[in-house]
């Protein structure tokens, strides 16, 4: 994925503070355990000898060049001594309360031990870190305001509602969806299910798509949350060359995508494709989406290639808005937000 310099020194600099941090907390427990626990810190000592140990050992030779011990078993003999004080030192900080890493250097990724560079490549974690940055930025030109779930108010819904020759309990429904929204928010993870949201429009779609964006985004989540008609427009300027930046990748990355308002973007098939791409490569990888749409199942039918539609309603778990537009209904009682 191509990333701006922005991204890549949010990254780094992230993870140089990181590092700090953990060098940090380091020295200072370093400290205390020299200051209370002398014979802990004399084991630990020895066993940070150790590489001055093998290196003396190899490399110790005579006037002729010859080793001066049998290497072999010297150096097995260092590395048993080694591994019986690492039980030591692990039994000891036990002993007086201590984890047994304690004496470690906690790196948040022990892989690149927060350098951002594994085996001469960027790490994963400065990966993860530089596309967070740039979906946070992609976000901030999301004009969809995030919501809390205290915010939503089912006195606007209905006990009785006639919905396609039926009636229903809008209140008790619309409940249930947003007892399973939030459930979904507290619950999420990258094995959680994508979402289909339904129903007319007015009807607490976005807001509760708002509400899981929301929740997840305090809890670190990469979520990327916009109407499809922006991101179209987006990818299909990049694509063109009109403008810079990957956001397709992004999207596909992200570990929860949520596309807003299905039905509203151009008919083309350009956007079509990209459509397509994105709900199927998804639901291929296995990461979560939820899509909202103010249209029907039929509508959507004679709107997009069968493909789209089998992906929605074969891998999403659907859920159906029933109601009156709350926005009317506001505007009626004189209540403005």
């Amino acid at each position: 994925m191509k990333y701006t310099q922005e991204a890549v020194n949010a990254a780094y600099s992230v993870l140089e503070a990181r590092r700090q941090d953990a060098l940090t907390t380091y020295d200072a427990h370093v400290s205390v355990i020299k200051e209370h626990h002398p014979e802990i810190y004399e084991i630990f000592l020895d066993i940070s000898k150790t590489s001055s140990k093998l290196a003396k050992v190899i490399f110790a030779k005579d006037q002729d060049g010859k080793p001066l011990v049998n290497v072999t078993e010297a150096v097995e003999k260092i590395k048993n001594e080694n591994l019986a004080n690492q039980e030591k030192l692990k039994n000891a900080l036990s002993a007086f309360g201590y984890p047994e890493d304690y004496l470690s250097v906690n790196y948040t990724c022990p892989i690149c031990q927060d350098t951002g560079i594994h085996l001469g490549n960027r790490c994963k974690c400065a990966e993860e870190l530089m596309t967070s940055f740039t979906i946070s930025k992609l976000n901030e030109q999301c004009k969809i305001k995030l919501h809390s779930f205290s915010e939503f108010d089912l006195c606007f819904y209905p006990e009785t509602f006639q919905y396609n020759g039926a009636s229903y309990n809008c209140r008790s429904r619309m409940a249930e969806i947003y007892d399973f929204c939030l459930a979904y928010a507290n619950g999420f993870s990258e094995h959680s299910q994508s979402l289909f949201m339904l129903g007319k429009t007015g009807l607490g779609k976005t807001f509760l798509s708002s509400c899981i964006a929301n929740v997840l985004i305090n809890k670190g989540v990469n979520v990327a949350f916009d109407s499809i008609q922006n991101y179209l427009r987006y990818i299909e300027n990049e694509h063109f060359g009109r403008a810079e930046g990957d956001t397709l990748e992004l999207l596909l990355s992200a570990e929860l995508l949520i596309l807003d308002d299905l039905g509203c973007e151009y008919k083309s098939s350009f956007n079509s494709a990209t459509i397509y791409n994105l709900i199927n490569s998804r639901c291929n990888m296995g990461k979560p989406t939820i899509v909202s749409s103010n249209l029907s199942i039929n509508e959507l039918s004679e709107r997009y290639d069968d493909r789209i539609i089998s992906r929605l309603i074969g891998n999403y778990h659907t859920l159906r808005f029933i109601g009156e537009d709350i926005r009317q209904i506001k505007r009626r009682e004189g209540i403005f937000s």
